[in-house]
């Protein structure tokens, strides 16, 4: 894990956001390739908590509140907690299934 303080550009670096998965996330990881699952994990401990507000888009309507990351032909369904940094995964899934109820 990254520890505050300068980068290269003189900036202060900032923490990376903790991240959670829900149970229902940890399910949909389960159903996928191994390949896509690799990914993922990789894609959410690096970049997503590193900076979860530039890589997703908030989500409308139903899913007011939530954003969604792109991973190839899936997508990462997130929270973003700022009072305690986190970020709460809560669905990962292929893009023409992931937006629909269950």
């Amino acid at each position: 894990m990254r520890k505050s303080g300068r980068n290269s550009a003189g900036l202060v670096a900032e923490e990376p956001f903790r991240v959670l998965v829900t149970a229902t996330a940890q399910h949909c990881l389960r159903r996928l390739p191994e390949k896509i699952v690799g990914a993922c994990l990789e894609f959410i401990d690096g970049p997503l908590a590193a900076n979860p507000y530039r890589l997703g888009k908030p989500l409308q309507r139903e899913l007011a509140g939530y954003h969604s990351a792109r991973r190839g032909a899936y997508r990462v369904v997130y929270e973003i907690d700022d009072a305690t940094r986190t970020v709460i995964v809560v669905r990962i899934d292929h893009r023409g299934d992931v937006y629909r109820s269950r």
